[in-house]
């Protein structure tokens, strides 16, 4: 599925099962939630928490695709293609970065 595929995927979804976006607002505290839902993961994953009984169930790749869902619905709701966004920001990043990282003492 295509980032543009994804976005229209949501947008249906919303129209069928969803009865309207929740707010731009709403969605931005939704959004946060969701990326503290994927750091508690990774934290306990990769750092050095240990798992909470809750946590032991958890799926870091539904918790990334949650993480999705909301960001397209904000780039739905306001008017941002990502397809095109994502694009420019690769090309942003490539210019900017493209020795930076390769002269980074820290990354050797």
């Amino acid at each position: 599925m295509t980032i543009k595929e994804a976005q229209a995927a949501v947008d249906e979804w919303i129209k069928t099962y969803g009865v309207r976006y929740f707010n731009e607002l709403t969605n931005m505290a939704l959004l946060t939630e969701e990326v503290g839902e994927l750091a508690r993961i990774i934290a306990r994953t990769y750092g050095e928490q240990s798992f909470k009984e809750s946590d032991k169930n958890r799926d870091l790749g539904d918790e990334m695709a949650d993480i999705l869902w909301v960001l397209i619905c904000l780039a739905n709701q306001t008017g941002v293609d990502l397809t095109d966004a994502f694009a420019k920001n690769m090309e942003k990043k490539t210019q900017r970065d493209r020795e930076r990282h390769w002269n980074n003492e820290k990354l050797k």
